[in-house]
């Protein structure tokens, strides 16, 4: 039986994509030349070859066309990364396997990454902001069945919400990237290298609890009495 044949776009959807890709191109060639702040809409049209109306079709900002450029990568890198963690490896190496994917990805282009990165935390309103939205939602699923299976076999022993030790996994590898990102040769090795050691520290934290000998009164510690 032959596979099924892709319809082919008719000449209104396919000019409509030809735009897209122009678009993408002209923001991609001109944040990363002038900078986010400097290059404007009215030059992205310019470069695109489209009218700045039309612009605004695909984009109400300049923010929404960072993800206008992005969001398609990012769902595929996010599969990738899922599909990276269907291991039997201990949990940080899974949790690495899954990172280890965005820190490649990010380090091709440290300056529009910067730009995606700064503005990921905020994006809820724009043409593109739900398509983010749920493939972030997808990320943070991931982890969480990773952090669950591992509270299962014992590697997690603390009962808290695997939800929310998801979410603190996630935001030690969103400040971890940031961290990261700043340098101005950003290394993805060197990255993945310090994440992993935050890791230990935080999973470390959740296999046991701290011994009381450790737990001094506030006021010890600061060296106050109450006499």
């Amino acid at each position: 039986m032959n596979a099924r044949k892709k319809p082919k776009l008719g000449i209104r959807e396919q000019n409509k994509l030809e735009k897209r890709l122009r678009i993408q191109t002209a923001v991609r060639e001109l944040f990363s030349k002038h900078g986010y702040e400097t290059a404007t809409l009215r030059q992205i049209a310019r470069r695109a070859h489209v009218a700045l109306g039309s612009l605004f079709n695909y984009a109400q900002d300049k923010r929404d066309l960072i993800f206008l450029i992005f969001n398609e990568e990012l769902s595929d890198l996010t599969d990738e990364a899922l599909k990276a963690t269907q291991t039997q490896d201990p949990l940080v190496e899974q949790l690495i396997a899954l990172c280890r994917l965005h820190y490649k990805f990010f380090a091709r282009d440290p300056v529009l990454s910067r730009i995606l990165l700064r503005d990921m935390t905020f994006y809820s309103e724009g043409k593109h902001a739900a398509e983010f939205q749920r493939i972030r939602g997808r990320l943070l699923s991931g982890i969480e069945a990773v952090v669950r299976a591992a509270q299962e076999d014992g590697q997690i022993r603390s009962n808290e919400d695997p939800k929310l030790i998801a979410r603190h996994v996630f935001l030690v590898f969103a400040g971890a990237l940031r961290w990261w990102i700043a340098n101005r040769m950003p290394n993805p090795s060197e990255g993945v290298a310090d994440l992993k050691r935050l890791f230990e520290l935080q999973i470390n934290g959740l296999r046991r609890h701290g011994s009381k000998s450790n737990r001094r009164p506030l006021e010890k510690r600061h060296g106050r009495s109450h006499n």
